[in-house]
């Protein structure tokens, strides 16, 4: 295998088209966006980093464990590797920024809404938040229960671009307060 596959990987979450044809195949009956939000949101809140992933983060034992190097498994790896290393650049996994806006924006609160899940799924009912993380995630649960009225024109793209940045920002912050604090504090003792 080539040096450098193994570095693209770790930088770039598989494309959207692929996770939504493996979500297909593995027969998990959820939108690609909502499922990575909800991997992102089992891995922020503490969960295991685990091959057989979809089982924990959708809470059915009875679905399969993503084949090895498939489309899943890499969202899993790479998630992970984007959450953990601060400079990378967390991505979220969204339809093409060439889409209209509505089923980007549609995606985005889908995401939300899988993050919530498995973050609650993971964390609990009292994760050890900041008072920052504390309204981030409650911003995070807005977001989730929003629908899209968004037109097509440049101000409405803007507003979604930061809506996004948003969530990637509350992302790190809540990975930072559940993960990787309580490794920290593990390191000191």
């Amino acid at each position: 295998s080539h040096p450098l596959r193994g570095l693209r990987s770790m930088a770039q979450l598989p494309l959207i088209v692929d996770v939504a044809q493996a979500v297909q195949g593995a027969g998990l009956g959820i939108d690609p966006s909502e499922l990575h939000g909800g991997l992102c949101g089992w891995l922020c809140g503490g969960g295991e980093n685990t091959v057989g992933w979809p089982a924990r983060v959708l809470a059915d034992d009875s679905l399969p464990t993503p084949e090895a190097e498939g489309a899943l498994d890499e969202l899993r790896q790479v998630s992970a590797g984007q959450l953990e290393d601060r400079g990378f650049g967390f991505e979220l996994l969204l339809p093409d920024v060439e889409d209209s806006l509505q089923p980007r924006a549609e995606a985005l609160f889908d995401w939300c809404r899988g993050f919530l899940g498995g973050f609650g799924l993971a964390a609990g009912a009292n994760p050890p938040l900041s008072d920052e993380a504390g309204e981030a995630l409650q911003d995070l649960a807005r977001l989730a229960q929003a629908a899209p009225e968004t037109g097509d024109d440049e101000e409405d793209a803007h507003a979604l671009a930061e809506i996004e940045e948003f969530v990637r920002v509350a992302v790190l912050l809540l990975h930072g307060d559940c993960v990787l604090a309580p490794r920290h504090r593990q390191s000191l003792n």
